[in-house]
């Protein structure tokens, strides 16, 4: 079912500092900012070779990364995603045994402009699974 991995996620606070961070001190290559207003974030991709870092930033203040971050100010991880072939599929296949997909259960279209969904994280050890398809 699950295929690579394709990013990790980190909230951050101040996106133009965590670029800087990782583009000055780290020697990082980034992607441009992208703003994506049906997720209420901002993002910028960082490239590690085999998957990446994305760091997201509150698009507003009904983001979900600002309630993250007013219970976490500093930042830190937020989500794993992992690739899968057929996301539809996968989506059956996972709610048939009993995992929680957020929202309506149906994907969204992502930063990659390829379909995402989100999993419960209480389904999966405190840590949210997003899903993209590959």
């Amino acid at each position: 079912m699950l295929g690579r991995l394709n990013h990790v996620a980190l909230a951050v606070p101040n996106l133009a500092a965590a670029t800087a961070a990782y583009r000055d001190t780290l020697g990082a290559q980034l992607s441009e900012p992208q703003a994506l207003p049906e997720h209420g974030v901002t993002v910028v991709f960082v490239d590690v070779g085999n998957a990446k870092i994305e760091l997201l930033e509150p698009l507003g203040d009904a983001s979900p990364i600002a309630a993250f971050l007013a219970k976490n100010p500093s930042g830190g991880m937020h989500h794993v995603c992992y690739e899968v072939d057929d996301i539809l599929a996968t989506r059956d296949q996972l709610k048939a045994s009993g995992a929680r997909v957020l929202g309506d259960g149906n994907p969204k279209i992502g930063a990659h402009g390829k379909p995402v969904l989100f999993l419960h994280p209480k389904d999966f050890f405190g840590t949210l699974v997003e899903l993209e398809q590959a």
